[in-house]
């Protein structure tokens, strides 16, 4: 029989705390031998060059909704900026290299979605060398010198998706039973994942103490592999011997992997599934009863809220008008100034006014397949 090894958020942020110390050292050290005489940023006044770095492609959201948003929204604001674009593809030393090729160009504001939120504190060091302040977008950068954080509030996130489960547990309870829960976390190499967990164990921990759900497990899955989502998901419920009813997933991408999981042993449809990111083959899923819902983060918005800042920056303007105050904390003890926007909860319920109503998806996507009429969609 296949054991699963317990883990928690706790001990994978202990886990990332040493690793920041490590890393920030190592970047400090990397810094200190760059030289004298690199050319000024000026903070990012009359910039008009852009380097916008995202951190792989095994997420479907950064190439077909975040790639092009950002760059439509930053030359709305600013029509002659030039922008540098590169993908990491799920490699934290190529993502290193980009932003050296970006800084080496010119590139006076970078726009950073981090493929590993310790390790880019090296983009940070490198950055500041020059004077270029650095935005992290959807992700935060573990470094106190982090310029500004654009995101939406991701311990919300965590928190719709487990309220989602403690609102409609009982639908897939077996009468008589406590409902046993596997949870499919994120990569632990994205504080974002960390904040997710975090936000879903606030809500669903109390179930646990209560006896309400059974705890089986949480993985933590690196990068976000929705193959190794669908393996995790397979082991549990081989050693579970197929007695799960809730299946805490924290993306769409590995969702539909868990899904796969599930039709292999005819449990499609009875187990309660989330997700995240209001991709088309999820909306479709939920549309067929196969995932349950899906915290969607309207990436319109914050690619807007990337470009306006871009633009104060560029401007020498006072950016507070769009901070507001709000800061993030950093392990090391940063405060960074940023914007936060406000995740939504979909299902089948309210698909029409959320992810079509604004433009994220159009019918056409996800009614494919879908018989006419369903959830007054399609």
């Amino acid at each position: 029989m296949k054991t699963f090894v317990r883990r928690n958020w706790f001990n994978t942020l202990l886990i990332s705390l040493l690793i920041l110390s490590i890393t920030l050292l190592t970047a400090c050290d990397s810094n200190a031998n760059t030289g004298g005489n690199l050319p000024s940023g000026a903070g990012g006044k009359g910039c008009t060059k852009v380097g916008i770095l995202l951190p792989d492609t095994n997420v479907a959201r950064w190439e077909t909704k975040d790639h092009p948003m950002l760059i439509q929204a930053i030359k709305t604001a600013m029509p002659n900026a030039q922008i540098d674009y590169s993908n990491a593809h799920d490699n934290s030393d190529t993502q290193l290299n980009q932003a050296e090729t970006d800084l080496a160009n010119g590139d006076c504001i970078l726009v950073v979605t981090a493929h590993d939120s310790v390790a880019a504190a090296a983009i940070i060091a490198k950055a500041k060398a020059r004077n270029v302040p650095v935005i992290a977008y959807d992700r935060l950068i573990q470094s106190k010198d982090l310029n500004y954080y654009v995101s939406f509030d991701n311990v919300k996130v965590g928190q719709i998706q487990a309220q989602y489960i403690a609102d409609h547990y009982q639908q897939y309870q077996k009468e008589g039973t406590i409902p046993n829960i596997v949870l499919i976390s994120g990569s632990q190499t994205d504080t974002n994942a960390l904040l997710f967990s975090m936000g879903m164990h606030s809500i669903l921990d109390p179930m646990f103490a209560n006896g309400t759900l059974k705890y089986i497990s949480e993985t933590f899955t690196p990068d976000w592999n929705s193959t190794t989502a669908q393996a995790e998901m397979e082991a549990a419920l081989a050693d579970q011997h197929n007695n799960i009813q809730i299946a805490y997933v924290a993306n769409d991408d590995m969702a539909g992997k868990v899904i796969e999981a599930l039709k292999a042993v005819k449990l499609n449809g009875k187990v309660l599934v989330t997700g995240q990111d209001a991709g088309a083959d999820a909306v479709r899923n939920i549309l067929l009863r196969q995932q349950s819902m899906t915290a969607y983060k309207p990436i319109a918005r914050e690619a807007q809220s990337v470009a306006d800042l871009v633009k104060a920056l560029s401007n020498g303007s006072n950016v507070n008008t769009l901070t507001k105050g709000v800061t993030t904390s950093t392990f090391d003890g940063g405060n960074i100034p940023s914007i936060l926007d406000s995740p939504v909860t979909v299902d089948r319920n309210n698909i029409n006014s959320t992810v079509l109503a604004d433009h994220y998806l159009v019918k056409e996507e996800i009614c494919n397949g879908v018989p006419a009429g369903t959830a007054g969609v399609c």
